[in-house]
């Protein structure tokens, strides 16, 4: 059976977004039966953790002997095994990876520059200057986002895929702010996406272990 690593309890802040979600709500799309590694505070620096996950992250997958770290390699190798999130077609299924890279690189990079700011260093005067420009450079690219978005259900048209998963994890990064829901395009989208059953599933299984371990 599959295993996914994930922390066994996080600050409230980041209950609900831990990578690991990712690896689970696609393992919810595809159908696929998992179950939890569940680490302490201080076991991702271990040295057997480390040699899976050199940078002592989670989510890892390990399954029959293969071991995957970084969650856009894992919700791409669970799409392999699934049409729910990388479509049979060769040009939708090479759309599917465009968007999903895209996420993590076009995207998330400038949202997170806004995230940890306002999680971690609010109060500093640097970060006070930082943030207006920061927010400036996250909104012209979610305006992009939004433009390519424009009416259609998904990314890619009608049918959700992989890169509709990791661009609403991404895009659920600015949740405490409007950022994001200021855009009626994107506020309906992520709403959409997260509205899957698969993703509640998810969702309630990562939040239920934090409330276990609490």
């Amino acid at each position: 059976m599959i295993t996914i690593s994930a922390f066994r309890w996080v600050p409230e802040f980041a209950q609900g977004q831990v990578r690991d979600l990712r690896a689970r709500w696609a393992l919810e799309e595809a159908g696929l039966p998992y179950r939890t590694r569940l680490l302490e505070q201080g076991d991702q620096d271990k040295p057997d953790y480390r040699a899976l996950q050199p940078f002592g992250q989670v989510p890892i997958l390990e399954e029959d002997g293969l071991v995957l770290f970084e969650s856009g390699a894992i919700v791409l190798h669970i799409g392999e095994r699934s049409e729910a999130l990388l479509p049979k077609d060769r040009a939708a299924r090479a759309r599917a990876t465009q968007w999903l890279i895209a996420a993590l690189n076009s995207i998330e990079p400038f949202l997170m520059n806004v995230a940890l700011i306002d999680i971690f260093y609010t109060n500093e005067e640097w970060a006070k200057l930082r943030r207006p420009g920061a927010v400036e450079f996250a909104q012209k690219r979610l305006s992009a986002l939004s433009r390519s978005l424009g009416d259609k259900p998904y990314l890619d048209g009608e049918r959700f895929t992989a890169g509709d998963l990791m661009m609403a994890t991404v895009l659920r990064i600015l949740k405490h702010t409007d950022i994001v829901t200021s855009d009626r395009r994107l506020a309906a989208y992520v709403e959409r996406c997260t509205a899957r059953p698969a993703f509640r599933r998810a969702f309630d299984a990562q939040i239920g272990d934090f409330r276990q371990a609490a």
